[in-house]
């Protein structure tokens, strides 16, 4: 497998576990005090490294958006990577070298160790979807293939975010971008598919009325030729078919019979067409697979998603090239199921977080969002936006919704009455919820769309989150930070050792951390003081474990009682291990 070489690359390309490990520090929630849902402000790779303790391999889905490092200076979030703190990050971490990187070098040593967190965070059935446009498209997809396997590969999907040409282009107008997706382990990935449309049932019907339901006709025959399954069938008209010259029947004749007698194969009203396989409705996959090529008139395109966010802030233009929520939702909903953890680490203005609220709200869930934005609108913009899809915003103007569409397909042209009569019934069954119903023709569809006029307030769709600001590091120059609560350097001494979640319990010991696969966790460490593992400690410990590891600051039991008990003693702050 092809790795992409840059400078830069031998200093980052371990750099997420010497990131140092720092504290969450909530300012504020809105709405349950108890509210799982996390809009973070701070560096994301520092932000993806608090997470680890409470989130490792525990996401579902990973959604990104990071500059697409296209050089245009004008963007709220810098575009060229160049912004003070990336390029202070550079100089700590590459150091010298950094007056020889490129852009494209700096962009690669930025995503390179937060792409190994994000890894991290992901549960095994996870995948992660990234946004990018050719600028730095290859390099992406190569360094990901380096950090979650070539054999993870999902998909290469094309988002169409425009639908007219810009005329100024010199050469040609770019419509559209990419989201590259990845699972951590494909064997493990589920893909819940898109919902099957009312255009695609309606492909299949019961002309036989067959107790098992509705079902569409698919061919009888495949190639390349199989010997075994070439052979002469007798329609019950008494005419005799073959397969066509390259191809033979699909089952052998024993199979094809069985097939006949279990009522699956079909020969047309009169028995005398060339036999078909009953492809049954309720047997088929119950969602469509997704193709990669996502049209604006499915997702949604920018000028939708601009468009949107302007209204969310009373007409203000205040974050350009937002995504459409639209195109989030089914990112989320290919992967996701209705409890499960989403994250976006740069979140921009809080189209994530907007998408999960609208699912939620429409089916029921409750998926939780975790959403990192490092630069100062994470709270004038991001988490407002999410403030205000909650609880609704003034809103004056007009809200379309689709309710019916029919494709005007050929089948459908020539069933137009009853199409029309239905689209009608529609209509006029949801006539109460709008102001205005009306039936048209649009993208060679029969729609039925209801208009609601708003003059105060859209409705809000419910949730809540909690505002955090990273706080401080949990060791400070090789040294547990004194200013910090005990419970949180447990929680991280825990973490460091067993790789899970640190719940937090009142044991008979005030010490004891914990058991993980039969070892007792002793953290002996009280602040401004010093702590000695010697017998007198020992004969605190009643509660029997295969295993002990014990922190303290020294340790004066001998050898041979360590072995006797089966003690492992680490001494703080020397073993305290990072991540």
């Amino acid at each position: 497998m092809p790795t992409l070489q840059w400078i830069g690359k031998d200093a980052v390309i371990n750099h997420h576990l010497e990131v140092p490990v720092k504290t969450l520090e909530k300012k504020y929630t809105e709405g349950s005090e108890n509210s799982e849902n996390k809009i973070i402000h701070g560096d994301n790779l520092e932000a993806l490294k608090a997470l680890l303790p409470e989130y490792e391999g525990r996401v579902k889905c990973v959604y990104i958006d990071p500059p697409y490092n296209t050089g245009n200076e004008n963007w709220v979030y810098n575009d060229k990577v160049n912004s003070p703190r990336i390029r202070k990050w550079l100089g700590e971490v590459v150091g010298t070298e950094t007056e020889d990187l490129t852009r494209h070098d700096k962009w690669l040593c930025m995503m390179y160790p937060r792409l190994k967190l994000l890894h991290q965070l992901l549960a095994n059935d996870g995948v992660i979807f990234i946004s990018i446009d050719d600028n730095e498209q290859e390099k992406l997809k190569l360094i990901c293939e380096e950090i979650f396997g070539h054999a993870n590969f999902l998909a290469q999907i094309i988002w169409e975010r425009a639908y007219a040409p810009v005329n100024l282009k010199k050469h040609f107008s770019e419509s559209h971008d990419y989201i590259i997706c990845y699972a951590k382990n494909i064997s493990m990935a589920i893909c819940n598919g898109l919902p099957r449309s009312e255009e695609a049932i309606d492909r299949y019907s019961n002309p036989d009325n067959d107790p098992r339901g509705v079902w569409k006709a698919s061919d009888a025959t495949v190639g390349p030729v199989v010997d075994d399954k070439v052979y002469e069938i007798t329609l019950p008209s008494g005419r005799i078919v073959k397969p066509s010259d390259g191809r033979c029947w699909v089952l052998d004749k024993d199979r094809f019979n069985e097939f006949v007698d279990d009522n699956r194969i079909w020969f047309g009203p009169n028995g005398n067409s060339a036999p078909s396989i009953k492809k049954f409705l309720s047997e088929v996959k119950q969602g469509i697979t997704p193709m990669t090529i996502w049209k604006y008139t499915e997702v949604g395109h920018s000028q939708d998603a601009t468009k949107e966010l302007k209204e969310i802030f009373g007409g203000k233009s205040v974050f350009t090239y937002p995504k459409s929520a639209k195109l989030i939702e089914r990112i989320i909903g290919l992967y996701t199921d209705k409890d499960s953890l989403i994250l976006d680490s740069f979140a921009g203005s809080g189209t994530t977080a907007h998408a999960v609220l609208n699912l939620n709200k429409r089916g029921g869930g409750n998926r939780k969002f975790i959403l990192v934005e490092m630069e100062d609108y994470a709270e004038s913009i991001t988490a407002e936006r999410v403030r205000r899809v909650i609880n609704g915003y003034p809103f004056k103007g007009k809200v379309e919704e689709e309710i019916f569409s029919k494709k005007l397909t050929v089948k459908n042209i020539l069933n137009a009455e009853n199409i029309l009569q239905e689209a009608e019934v529609v209509a006029e069954e949801r006539q109460p919820e709008f102001e205005k119903i009306s039936i048209k023709i649009q993208d060679n569809c029969i729609k039925v769309i209801g208009t609601k006029v708003f003059d105060e307030m859209m409705e809000g769709t419910g949730g809540d989150f909690s505002f955090y600001e990273l706080g401080e590091a949990i060791m400070v120059n090789g040294n547990l930070n004194d200013k910090l609560d005990v419970e949180t350097i447990r929680e991280f001494v825990w973490y460091s050792e067993t790789h899970s979640p640190y719940t937090k319990q009142k044991y008979a010991h005030p010490y004891l951390l914990g058991r993980h696969d039969d070892t007792d966790y002793y953290f002996y460490y009280e602040p401004g003081k010093e702590t000695t593992l010697g017998r007198d400690f020992l004969a605190t410990i009643t509660q029997k474990a295969e295993r002990y590891l014990i922190y303290a600051d020294n340790c004066l039991l001998p050898q041979d009682d360590m072995a006797k008990y089966n003690i492992v003693f680490k001494k703080i702050p020397r073993d305290i291990k990072t991540f």
